[in-house]
Formats: structure tokens, sequence, C-alpha cells
């Protein structure tokens, strides 16, 4: 796993860590075989991600908006860790996500009955649930999309549609006393397709223009492109980065380790230029 920084001009990775599934850790005798130390703790990706922001945080890192796949942004823990942070986010989401659409809201707690506690939790109710967001994206008016032109390829420009609603984050909201605060679902669809290809959830201020949280989310596509650079360039895809001791080898090697090959798992942090 890696944090990288990015601009619209190129990435750095600042951090790295190897992702240790947490099976392997449960059995001791694989993990010494593979050189894993005894003392090494079970940690999710996105618990390691937090950790990794907050260490850049705190080596002095400008604060910037935290990118991230679906793998973490379904994950309601890491973005509301990032929020915790004092950092934006525009994080991937997966079609089955649920949101309130605009307008929605769970309901207040139930009247108190006089007797007990009184009831603090908030309630859903048949026919008041909330909505996937890819079945709110297909209920959208046409008038819904705009395209937009977010790069510049070698033989067209990338212009798919997108929409951007206000929305509210549904997960086990049951279980909390308040509603979660509103923010931007952003959608992709590209021309030709049947349905919407991207969902994103991003804390961009509520008057962002649809420009701005695209060409943020888009900027992805810079950390992915430098990756392919390093895999052509220097062999990044050879090196054997994904074991425990390729990926920490003895002192006088160190400097052999600079890029994780796990791309997939990248968090990129960048300003929010409106």
């Amino acid at each position: 796993m890696s944090l990288s920084i990015a601009t619209q001009r190129g990435s750095l990775p600042i951090a790295w860590q190897l992702y240790v599934p947490k099976e392997w850790l449960d059995d001791r005798d694989r993990a010494r075989r593979a050189g894993i130390p005894d003392d090494l703790a079970f940690e999710t990706k996105p618990q390691i991600a937090l950790a990794q922001l907050r260490e850049a945080l705190a080596s002095g890192v400008a604060p910037g908006i935290v990118l991230a796949d679906a793998g973490y942004g379904d994950q309601t823990a890491f973005r509301d860790g990032v929020t915790e942070l004092g950092l934006l986010y525009a994080v991937g989401l997966r079609p089955s996500a649920s949101v309130w659409a605009l307008g929605t809201a769970p309901l207040p707690p139930r009247p108190w009955s006089g007797r007990g506690k009184p009831p603090t939790l908030l309630r859903r109710a048949p026919g008041h649930q909330p909505i996937a967001v890819k079945e709110l994206a297909m209920q959208l008016p046409v008038n819904a999309w705009q395209t937009v032109t977010w790069r510049e390829a070698s033989n067209a420009a990338l212009s798919p549609s997108f929409a951007a609603v206000r929305v509210r984050p549904a997960h086990r909201d049951y279980w909390r006393s308040t509603v979660r605060d509103e923010e931007w679902l952003l959608i992709e669809w590209p021309d030709g397709d049947t349905e919407p290809l991207k969902y994103f959830l991003t804390t961009a201020p509520g008057e962002a223009t649809l420009e701005q949280p695209v060409l943020v989310t888009k900027m992805r596509w810079r950390i992915e492109s430098d990756y392919q650079d390093l895999k052509r360039e220097f062999g990044l895809g050879h090196y054997e980065g994904r074991g425990w001791r390729g990926f920490h080898p003895p002192r006088h090697a160190e400097c052999r380790c600079i890029w994780v090959s796990d791309g997939s798992a990248i968090q990129d942090a960048l300003r929010w230029t409106p």
C-alpha cells in the first residue's frame, strides 16, 4: 500500500506499507516461514491508510483532498477518520452503497412513552428507506447530466457525462442519534453505456461546481499513469515487494524499497483548488 501526493504535473509516493492478510497472521508457522515478525498486529487496509495520513500530517505535509477507490470509500469508518483529520475526501463507492436522496432523511427517534429512557436512535420504516446509488442514478432526469472534458487523450478528448446530487450517507444510521451531513454524490456515465460506470462520494463544499469534483476525482489517473511508467521504465512490475522479506530487506539494501507494486491500494492527497 502507498500514500502519494499528486498535482496535475506529477505524483510522488511518500509512504509505503505491506498489507498482511489476517489469515497469514493467524497461522504463525506460515508467518514465520515468510519472515513476518511475531509481534505484528493485523490492520485492515483502511486502518493502514488512516495511519499513513496521520503520519503525513504530523510530518508537515500540506493538507489536501484524499482520493481512494471503493475499497476504502465504502468503509464508513475510513471516511469518518479522514473527516476527523480535518481533510476533505473524494472516494469511490460501489453501486449498492445506500444514501438518502436530497429531501429525505431517516425518521427521528420514536416519541417517548413516558417510561424508561427516551428513545434516541434514528429510524427507518416500510416505504421510508435509503436508496442504492445506482438506483438513484437511474432515476435522475436527463437534464441532470452534463458532459465534462477532464483530459485530452492522444486521439480524442475524454468527455463522459456526469451528474452530482446532494445526499446523506445511510450506512447503519439507525444506530445514530443524529443525521449525517450532506455530501456530493458524483456519478460518471460514459456515452454509449447502458448504466453508470463509477460513483464517488465527496465532502467538497456545497457551492462546488460540477467540474471541480470531476477534475479532483480524476486525479487518480495521474497516480495510475505514473505507476504504469514505473513498471515500464524502472521494472516495478518485477520488483519482489509483495513478500515480507522482499519489502523489508536488510538495512544496507533499504534504498531498493522505493515503491510498492500494489497500485490498486493508492491513497492520493492533493490540494483542492476551487
